[in-house]
């Protein structure tokens, strides 16, 4: 069967994501499964301007395609059912794997994870927030920081089964003051190897050429300035940095 023209074949509703803090819906574009995001159902904040969520989840595409890491599975705007809004493929993620865990602090295991802190759980036993410790979170890791990620809770971290790991709901990027938040703290002071900083090459030689020009549809001149100053920052210092500002460093919830 031919792939649908995915900007314009029928979108169908088959679901909603209760969870979301967003309007957030299943649907198919004749066998290919999406997530649809409608700009109408953006719920209003007081730090990013309203009816921008979509176009930002765009621009984060955009970046990761540029990173060339595969982060963030394909997205676009299009219409749908509840007017213009953001559609990406959805991906099955792999059950048996989590990138991000809550465990016992007495049990972290000494290589392959990183510990990001330690705090108790409801019945008072004491527990630590984990993630793996692998070149493709390591990646997603990198993306945040340029993207000024505001919100990278564990459950927005999907596990392939191949090992590979996506990254969704990116509406809350791109801001141009520092609003990183993140469980992915454990490389602090690590440095950046020699794929993270071609990774940023490419960002930046596209932020002066096409991808520049595609993100001054989405994002302001502002926002776009702001992201090529971490990028270059980020690309100067070398090494992933620790948190800073006043601002929770991570997201809540965590998940």
């Amino acid at each position: 069967m031919p792939t649908p023209d995915l900007l314009t074949a029928e979108l169908t509703l088959t679901g909603r994501i209760t969870t979301a803090s967003n309007a957030t819906f299943l649907g198919s574009i004749g066998e290919v499964a999406v997530v649809y995001k409608p700009i109408a159902g953006e719920s209003p904040l007081w730090d990013f301007p309203s009816g921008t969520l979509a176009r930002r989840e765009v621009a984060a595409y955009l970046v990761s395609e540029s990173f060339g890491w595969g982060v963030v599975p394909r997205t676009w705007l299009r219409d749908g059912p509840l007017g213009e809004g953001m559609v990406q493929l959805w991906q099955d993620q792999d059950p048996a794997q989590n990138a991000v865990d809550l465990v016992a602090a007495d049990s972290v295991p000494e290589t392959g994870w990183k510990r990001v802190l330690e705090g108790q759980d409801e019945n008072g036993r004491t527990v630590a927030l984990v993630h793996e410790d692998t070149p493709a979170l390591r990646r997603t890791a990198v993306f945040d920081v340029v993207v000024n990620n505001a919100d990278r809770k564990g459950d927005h971290i999907l596990a392939m089964a191949d090992g590979h790991r996506h990254g969704v709901d990116h509406g809350l990027t791109f801001h141009q003051d520092h609003k990183l938040r993140t469980v992915l703290w454990g490389w602090i002071g690590d440095a950046l190897n020699a794929d993270e900083l071609a990774g940023l090459d490419r960002v930046r030689d596209g932020l002066r050429g096409e991808l520049g020009q595609q993100l001054a549809g989405l994002l302001s001149a502002e926002e776009v300035e702001a992201l090529a100053l971490r990028s270059d920052r980020l690309r100067s210092v070398g090494q992933f940095p620790a948190p800073s500002g006043q601002a929770p460093a991570v997201p809540w919830p965590l998940f």
